[in-house]
């Protein structure tokens, strides 16, 4: 069997002896880290994504629906599909869907949103339009992340409806047994 030794000549035989050779290296790094930090206050780890217009983009995805969702600094005015969120989500609790990423992170009525869904129906809709300006806000003001984040917001659903099954009348539901 090869000898154990390091590129000193000292002769490992336990972990104690690789405790004394290594030293306290990852106490140094996790100090380089700090001082690190601390030469840049405030700074963001990820940084600003914006398009020419100084818009955020960002897709949303939700069951079969696809959102595309522009995220911008105005009056708080939702547009999908060409329409105003009271006309194309009527139901309330849609609505409440939409706003929730602007309500955990305080920025009510300080953003414009413009989104295209294509589609799925109203619920998937309106969960991809939520998705979608989670993901545009994050890239709009990357301080926000950790909060999205931990309100589950960036994460995509990927629950999906089950497909149907040859034999069966839908997913897992057999036809009605006859007898004669």
């Amino acid at each position: 069997m090869a000898d154990n030794a390091n590129t000193s000549g000292e002769t490992v035989n336990d972990l104690s002896d690789l405790k004394e050779i290594a030293g306290d290296a990852p106490a140094a790094d996790a100090a380089e880290i700090a001082q690190n930090a601390s030469t840049q206050p405030g700074a963001p780890l990820r940084e600003q994504e914006l398009d020419a217009q100084g818009r955020a983009y960002a897709t949303g995805r939700r069951k079969d629906a696809t959102a595309r969702v522009w995220l911008k600094p105005g009056t708080g005015k939702v547009t999908i599909n060409g329409r105003d969120q009271e006309v194309y989500f009527a139901r309330p609790t849609l609505r409440l869907i939409i706003d929730q990423p602007f309500t955990i992170t305080d920025r009510q009525g300080q953003y414009d949103v413009v989104a295209t869904v294509k589609g799925g129906g109203l619920s998937g809709q309106a969960g991809a339009v939520k998705h979608g300006i989670s993901q545009a806000l994050t890239k709009y003001e990357p301080e926000l992340r950790g909060v999205v984040k931990a309100a589950g917001f960036l994460t995509r659903d990927s629950r999906v409806v089950e497909r149907k099954k040859y034999g069966r009348a839908k997913a897992r539901r057999s036809f009605q047994f006859s007898k004669r």
